[in-house]
């Protein structure tokens, strides 16, 4: 569980490319740019806190 905490910001980064990818290939749909956007911002945020508390 710890690694997987550890690792929540890669992964809702990755969700958000993701996201990105489907939009470009798929569905060009606004919602899908807002869900990328939310995801690489929490995803940082998750990344930079959560391996700083580790420390």
């Amino acid at each position: 569980m710890e690694n997987l905490l550890k690792n929540l910001g890669i992964i809702l980064v990755m969700l958000g490319v993701l996201c990105l990818v489907i939009y470009f290939l798929a569905v060009p749909a606004n919602g899908l740019l807002i869900a990328s956007l939310v995801l690489e911002v929490a995803g940082i945020f998750a990344y930079i806190f959560l391996n700083k508390r580790g420390q």
